[in-house]
């Protein structure tokens, strides 16, 4: 067990540091962009917009250029996670609130560590590897009552290209989730389940997929099982799962899929799950703001709880470019279904909290 962690923190520290290193701030992104295309190309780009690694243009601006030019000299730029070429009216300017007009073409970098996930995170999914911490009050509960939930890991591209007008990546996920008992004298560690996986990501336009092969294991803290007695399960397992999304715009997003258990200990464990969700992120204030209100909802079914529903809500406030090109929510939740918490996955919990999460 502590090699699984000395692994995932190795790799957490690798997501921290690759994308930090390719993502300098707005404001120079911008800069050394449009004297790139006015030194190469010739080009005075007005609508040029920089935006968490995202560079957006008009294509009314575009006209006369090679298109194909334009975009190969913004992406060869250091900390460009994609490009973005809008028709319509070009963009209003940063003292204005955005129109927002639609998007039509989306360049990401391509090849290795380029940068970004072409499959977002899942704001509501209480297994999502991310770094977060949060307090959360169970709700008439035989065991806990005042809990703090932490967890560090992350998903990142390891390779990523193109075929046609479909991108596609291959990643690497790994995530570390504990809780912990704040009523017990030496906050006793209850439960950590570890999560490493491999994702094979697709997008095209405002559809992305992630079909994911993943290990996890759960374990007891040593403290919580010595003053509770509890009965000690060995939870581990594979899972294959996919996941489809589509998003309207910046606005809303849905999402379902469904996963499978193999090589399960116990092997009585059914294998069958359903998840689906939606999210939400309010249009206003607009991006220059860098602070949005969001809201999502996360719903699984499994085939071990007779397909009960184990239901997530999360909302509160996003904040856009904490560190370069990252977001951290604070978000307050509840929960009520079958615990996620690995050793107690028959166990049903009801639980209030307040958090905060950390994204790339």
């Amino acid at each position: 067990m502590r090699r699984v962690a000395r692994i995932l923190a190795l790799l957490a520290l690798l997501a921290l540091a690759a994308p930090a290193a390719a993502a300098p701030p707005d404001a120079w992104l911008e800069g050394y962009a449009a004297a790139v295309l006015e030194r190469d190309l010739g080009l005075t780009v007005p609508s040029l917009r920089a935006t968490q690694g995202i560079i957006t243009l008009s294509g009314a601006d575009l006209i006369s250029a090679d298109r194909v030019r334009v975009l190969s000299a913004l992406r060869a730029i250091r900390g460009v996670t994609r490009v973005e070429i809008v028709e319509g009216p070009p963009p209003a300017p940063r003292t204005e609130t955005p129109s927002g007009p639609p998007r039509v073409l989306a360049e990401w970098q391509i090849g290795l560590l380029p940068g970004g996930t072409l499959f977002r995170p899942l704001i509501a999914d209480p297994r999502w590897p991310h770094f977060a911490a949060s307090y959360q009050r169970y709700l008439h509960d035989r065991q806990l009552t005042n809990v703090s939930a932490v967890s560090f890991g992350e998903s990142f591209a390891l390779f990523r290209d193109r075929v046609g007008a479909t991108w596609w990546e291959v990643g690497i996920q790994a995530g570390v989730f504990a809780v912990f008992d704040l009523d017990a004298e030496s906050k006793d560690l209850v439960n950590a389940d570890y999560l490493v996986g491999v994702p094979l990501t697709a997008r095209y336009g405002d559809w992305s997929a992630m079909f994911r092969l993943f290990h996890q294991s759960s374990h007891l803290g040593d403290e919580f099982l010595l003053r509770t007695k509890t009965e000690r399960v060995n939870l581990s397992y594979e899972s294959v799962d996919l996941k489809v999304s589509y998003e309207f715009g910046d606005v809303l997003r849905v999402y379902g899929g469904g996963g499978y258990l193999f090589d399960q200990e116990p092997a009585r464990l059914h294998p069958w799950s359903i998840q689906y969700g939606a999210e939400l992120i309010s249009p206003w204030p607009g991006r220059d703001a860098r602070w949005r209100p969001i809201a999502a909802a996360d719903l699984q079914h499994r085939e071990e709880n007779d397909w009960s529903l184990d239901f997530s809500v999360r909302a509160g406030i996003q904040l856009d470019g904490v560190l370069a090109s990252r977001n951290l929510q604070i978000l307050i939740e509840y929960f009520r279904g079958r615990s996620p918490n690995g050793q107690f996955y028959k166990e049903k919990i009801d639980y209030i909290g307040l958090g905060a999460h950390f994204h790339f």
